[in-house]
């Protein structure tokens, strides 16, 4: 299947960025060098556009009902402008997708769910929808850009009379930006800089993305592509779907009990609940390298004997740190911050330790 161009694709590629196929999508990758945009992020300010998300808009008196079955978190306790993290469990012990839920209004939430999995989503949660709810699917109308860093909030309120400063992370507003009404603005990301996202109809994108750069342009803003998203979400621990979680992961194992509410009864929460109260078998951990080594996603894990105790699900030269560090999921036994353990590369098993997460401190 030929992969989708986002609305600034031909801008992007007029602009440097180096356009590939990613979760059904061109995307930019980079622009200039990956360690470059990832400091730019961590120091200043950069721009991701993520318009590949999907949007889903649901509405109707039992628009709650839905979201508390079909996902994992508790939406009760969403008041208007606030977002949740959750995910949607699936029948067998998976994830089918983690998302973020906005509450708009009583009875009007938006969905936020990743590119490769807006169709399979789509079809999960309106399979479910014996609750009457008014479903649309926003995703191909929807631009996604996310401004993120420590000079993102100086740069945006130039273009916003809304105090950017005031928002709590994890809320959004719907409002005036740059000359456009009812503009959704969300402070959240995916990087741990600090930032927002903005989410925009795909005809105001290229003037609204040019904006945003005038307005940057002191800070010396910079496009930023898919691999310093990568590396900047995994020194937060952030998890990335179809790596750290899939249709086969268990969620409590991938360090998401904090998302799963049993105060609720929602897909496939007894089994969920069972495995909780009998115990993991495995936990999703980080890892950070203390011999020479780039640990890669399906590495092996190994004890100090050189047997397997579990497997890399995401791994990467960290910039800010200069040194090796994954996600993986290893024996229980082997999960307590200072284990040491090794990484098999290349026919060589190389020294790590188990550490906390996140890798870096967030700039929140």
């Amino acid at each position: 299947m030929d992969a989708k161009k986002i609305t600034l694709s031909d801008f992007h590629e007029s602009i440097g960025g180096k356009m590939v196929p990613f979760a059904g999508f061109y995307m930019p990758v980079r622009y200039s060098s990956d360690n470059e945009e990832h400091r730019c992020v961590r120091e200043g300010v950069g721009v991701f556009d993520v318009s590949h998300m999907g949007e889903f808009h649901l509405k109707g008196e039992k628009a709650l009902d839905l979201i508390q079955y079909v996902t994992s978190n508790d939406a009760s306790v969403l008041f208007d402008g606030k977002i949740q993290y959750a995910y949607l469990p699936n029948k067998e012990g998976g994830v089918v997708d983690d998302l973020l839920v906005y509450k708009i209004q009583d009875n009007e939430y938006m969905l936020v769910v990743n590119a490769g999995n807006i169709e399979k989503d789509w079809n999960w949660i309106s399979s479910h929808n014996t609750f009457g709810v008014e479903m649309k699917d926003l995703s191909d109308a929807t631009s996604l850009f996310a401004v993120q860093g420590p000079k993102a909030t100086e740069t945006l309120q130039k273009l916003t009379s809304i105090d950017l400063s005031t928002m709590d992370y994890y809320t959004f507003v719907k409002g005036e930006f740059a000359g456009h009404q009812g503009i959704t603005i969300s402070a959240t990301g995916y990087t741990g800089a600090g930032g927002f996202e903005i989410y925009l109809p795909n005809e105001i994108a290229e003037e609204v993305w040019k904006k945003i750069f005038e307005a940057g342009a002191e800070f010396d803003i910079k496009p930023i592509g898919l691999g310093a998203r990568d590396t900047l979400r995994l020194e937060m621990g952030y998890c990335l779907y179809g790596n750290d979680i899939t249709d086969t992961t268990s969620p409590l194992e991938a360090g998401l009990g904090w998302v799963t509410k049993f105060t609720k009864s929602f897909i496939n929460s007894e089994n969920l609940l069972a495995q909780k109260q009998v115990g993991l078998k495995q936990k999703l951990v980080g890892l950070e390298m203390i011999d020479r080594g780039i640990p890669r996603s399906h590495y092996e894990i190994c004890d100090a004997d050189g047997n397997t105790i579990g497997e890399i699900s995401s791994g990467t030269q960290s910039p800010t740190l200069n040194k090796g560090i994954a996600m993986g999921f290893v024996k229980t036994d082997f999960s307590k911050v200072g284990t040491e353990i090794f990484v098999k590369i290349r026919e060589k098993l190389v020294k790590a330790q188990v550490v906390k997460l996140p890798f870096v401190k967030p700039g929140v």
